[in-house]
């Protein structure tokens, strides 16, 4: 029995993926790439959960709701 997150091990899944569909190419940016991929769907997520109000969507990310609005303009996300 694996102790691995079900989201860890997703994640591992798909980079694995990402890797057979690369090829011979050598992957770039993969750290930049991933959390870009993870950060938009988990800020949405976080302000559908909210319903809109971004101090608690800040609260359950964990983060100042100042920075949630940086990345929500960054992800083209800001209402």
């Amino acid at each position: 029995m694996s102790n691995t997150n079900p989201l860890e091990q997703s994640v591992r899944d798909r980079l694995e993926r990402y890797f057979t569909d690369l090829g011979d190419s050598e992957p770039r940016d993969m750290l930049a790439m991933v959390i870009n991929c993870v950060e938009r769907p988990v800020l949405q997520v976080a302000l559908e959960k909210s319903h809109g109000n971004q101090s608690k969507a800040a609260e359950m990310l964990g983060i100042t709701r100042s920075t949630l609005r940086k990345k929500l303009l960054a992800h083209n996300l800001q209402p």
